[in-house]
């Protein structure tokens, strides 16, 4: 095995560093030192797909390939360029001749498979079948060769299949981005899952995939509706403020009014442990993540600070019904429909929203 020089040993560490500019300019001086370098040809190539400059990332390929035409890292290029270029055939024929330079590799399995039925092709499936699950026996660590089998999977509308391998991938890498959030999504809206845990489980994804689009607007829909649930912490409080005063009695069940300071004090110590327990126990066992993502949602979203008005007003109109030594009826029974007025016309309305 030949030695691979400093200047394109350098490139390479500099493509994982996605400097592509500056591992041209290092590949530029070596080719114009050797231009048979097939790995400063192949680094080259990478380079302009990574750029996406497709076409001198071809002629890269094709240079390295004129020089050592068995070199499988050029060849499997190769075929990932054409298949960017959606030169379909001829990236089916560099695949094969990938798998034929080595075929104890993986990628080249996956690609071709991916050729195969990507757009779906009936006549091709089988084909393509047998060569994802073969990438995956050559490379049963590799996480690529399991994603090529998800892929046919979503083809194949195998939501159960899609499970499965998603599972796997992550046994190999429990932080892998791709099959964490698939599997948290689903596991957050599955049937009967808590607003609270579901906010829960999607923090706790995005703690390992913080950019995650879908797991980001996961947990601003399961806080939402953690904060609608304060209506309806809000609305039991005044229910009960309403039935210590009975503002709606029976003919000759009416008590007499004010109702006793004792009552009075009573219920508003079943209101503090509504809320105690309801909503200020369960925001402090949310982890902080959450925590910080309420106050956000508040900021960002017009409807997550309506839901905590409506809450607020349905708990002072109870406060006052409750507190308040009335000697009639009228204005209690009015306060009543103004706290539970504007959350009755809204609450059903925006369930949708913390879908």
């Amino acid at each position: 095995m030949t030695t691979e020089h400093p200047l394109t040993a350098r490139a390479g560490a500099l493509i994982e560093l996605d400097r592509y500019d500056d591992a041209k300019a290092l590949l530029a001086r070596r080719l114009a030192e050797d231009p048979t370098d097939v790995r400063a040809w192949t680094r080259l190539g990478r380079c302009h797909q990574l750029t996406k400059d497709h076409a001198e990332a071809l002629r890269a390929t094709d240079e390295a390939l004129a020089i050592a035409p068995e070199d499988y890292n050029a060849m499997l290029l190769r075929a990932y360029v054409l298949r960017s270029l959606h030169r379909w055939e001829e990236a089916q024929q560099a695949a094969r001749a990938a798998i034929g330079l080595n075929s104890d590799y993986f990628a080249a399995y996956s690609l071709l498979a991916e050729l195969l039925f990507l757009p779906p092709r009936q006549e091709t499936w089988q084909e393509a079948v047998d060569l994802a699950r073969e990438a995956v026996r050559r490379g049963p660590e590799e996480v690529g060769a399991y994603v090529t089998l998800w892929k046919l999977a979503g083809v194949a509308q195998n939501a159960a299949w899609m499970d499965q391998i998603e599972r796997q991938i992550l046994q190999i890498d429990p932080t892998n981005a791709f099959a964490l959030e698939y599997q948290t999504v689903k596991a957050a809206k599955a049937p009967g899952v808590r607003a609270a845990d579901a906010a829960e489980m999607y923090a706790g994804a995005l703690a390992t995939t913080p950019t995650s689009w879908s797991l980001n607007r996961g947990l601003d829909h399961a806080t939402y509706r953690l904060l609608r649930g304060t209506r309806w912490l809000a609305l039991i409080c005044l229910v009960c403020a309403g039935a210590m005063v009975n503002l709606f009695p029976e003919e000759g069940e009416a008590p007499e009014l004010p109702v006793p300071i004792g009552t009075r004090l009573w219920v508003l110590v079943v209101m503090a442990a509504i809320w105690a327990f309801g909503a200020f126990r369960r925001y402090r066992r949310l982890r902080a993540g959450v925590q910080l993502n309420v106050r956000s949602v508040l900021r960002r979203g017009i409807w997550s600070r309506i839901v905590l008005a409506q809450a607020a007003l349905a708990l002072l109109c109870g406060l006052l019904i409750a507190e308040v030594p009335w000697t009639e009826r009228t204005v209690p029974q009015m306060l009543f429909w103004v706290g539970l007025a504007p959350t009755a016309a809204t609450i059903w309305f925006d369930r949708k929203k913390a879908k």
